[in-house]
């Protein structure tokens, strides 16, 4: 059997914090979310088309 790890630390997981082993690791992976720490690829954005679009009110 295969004893789940933390994906922060490698700990074991424990089902409360699943798949995390504490709620410092849970909140750990939180803020690198929040703070910009992970990206889900996508295709490029041409910055200067966002900024010269029409004002939508």
């Amino acid at each position: 059997m295969t004893i789940a790890r933390c994906p922060i630390c490698t700990a074991p997981a424990i089902p409360e914090h699943a798949p995390f082993c504490s709620r410092g690791c849970k909140d750990r992976d939180l803020l690198q979310w929040l703070g910009e720490g992970y990206r889900i690829p996508g295709p490029s954005v041409d910055e200067e088309a966002l900024d010269s679009s029409p004002n939508r009110d």
